[in-house]
């Protein structure tokens, strides 16, 4: 680490009780765009851990810059190790005094501004450890270890980062690109090529996004879960108004009325003119959609007269029921819980802008000639 002291803090483990992180790290964030290049240098971190430390270094500073989020898992979950309910706050504060944190370091934003480093790393620390099904939210908030967590604290790991959690189904899933297309046919979850990658620092910056993109909508999908059904009945109207279908919003309000299952069905205008009609579903369910639900929407639309449906669920639905919908003269469309969350992004529904980032490449058009 050239023209930069390195700092080393150095701290026996007594007992998991007492146990405070061996580490020296320097956190370094740069972004460079320019021209005639750009280059992209993009939360690199340098991490120097020592087991036992020397008997020769001794601690300069009660400080250390805020630790990335994979530092973090094993402080937070040991945090959580008694099996109570505890506040995200009181979380972060057990954090920080970890980590001898001083005010200016908490004060740190990240480069849109509008949240702490600390918090934000916090936050991913723990919602990668939720993913893994090691921490648990029983109510907003709040976490609580989950029994696998316990397990996993009763090995003792020297740490948690994400090579660790690999070992977990549900973490490879959150990982894994939903869906893909290729040569025309969805490639199942999880399945991957084999061979790594090396990304380019475009394919970088699309891979960080897309991460924070599923992150989002696992936020959003959880918000609509707790909503009420008044709400979760606007909110399908306002994502269906804003996609060209119901004509105004008064129109469509009227078009889509109560299920009385925690839903709504009905039908909408599919342009403004009416010239063809709709019909709708939407359930906040959280069990698995069949084929029999399925097949019991494709019967109404006889009764209504309409060739086209839209079937809306906040869970998933069966392979079966998507086998149906491609064998029926009918066209329906089957929006899972997901592809929900992904449209209420994409039409600015339920969500804001946080920051926008503007990459720029040479225009070689106006050096033509010189």
């Amino acid at each position: 680490m050239t023209g930069a002291s390195l700092k080393v803090k150095s701290q026996n483990r007594i007992n998991d009780g007492d146990w405070n992180p061996v580490a020296a790290f320097r956190f370094s964030k740069t972004i460079l765009l320019s021209t005639p290049y750009k280059s992209l240098k993009t939360n690199t971190t340098t991490l120097q851990t020592f087991f036992p430390s020397p008997p020769n270094i001794l601690p300069q500073e009660n400080t250390m810059p805020v630790p990335d989020y994979q530092t973090m898992m094993l402080p937070v979950l040991r945090c959580i190790s008694d099996g109570k309910e505890h506040e995200r706050k009181v979380i972060r504060k057990q954090i920080a005094d970890i980590f001898h944190l001083t005010d200016d370091d908490l004060a740190e934003k990240i480069p849109s501004g509008n949240q702490s480093t600390f918090d934000n790393r916090v936050g991913w620390a723990m919602t990668y450890l939720k993913k893994s099904g090691l921490l648990i939210t029983p109510r907003r908030g709040v976490a609580q270890i989950s029994n696998r967590g316990k397990e996993v604290l009763n090995e003792r790991p020297e740490k948690i980062d994400e090579k660790f959690l690999e070992r977990f189904e549900e973490y490879r899933d959150f990982k894994a690109l939903r869906h893909e297309k290729k040569g025309g046919e969805l490639r199942g979850r999880g399945e991957q090529d084999s061979t790594p990658l090396v990304l380019t620092p475009d394919e970088n910056i699309r891979k960080i996004y897309l991460e924070i993109r599923n992150q989002l909508a696992d936020g959003i999908l959880e918000k609509v879960m707790e909503c009420s059904p008044r709400f979760f009945e606007d909110l399908v109207v306002d994502l269906l108004v804003a996609m060209g279908y119901g004509g105004s919003r008064e129109d469509a309000g009227q078009a889509v009325g109560k299920s009385g299952d925690d839903g709504i069905d009905g039908m909408i205008k599919e342009d403004r003119l009416g010239l063809d009609v709709v019909n709708i579903q939407a359930k906040r369910w959280q069990n698995t959609v069949g084929r029999p639900e399925i097949q019991a929407f494709v019967g109404s639309l006889a009764g209504n007269r309409a060739k086209k449906g839209v079937f809306i669920t906040t869970s998933k639905f069966s392979a079966e029921a998507y086998e149906y919908v491609k064998r029926i003269e009918q066209k329906v469309v089957l929006i899972d819980g997901r592809q929900l969350a992904e449209y209420l992004i994409d039409f600015d529904i339920g969500v804001s802008k946080d920051a926008e980032y503007v990459v720029k490449k040479i225009d070689f058009d106006y050096f033509e000639g010189n």
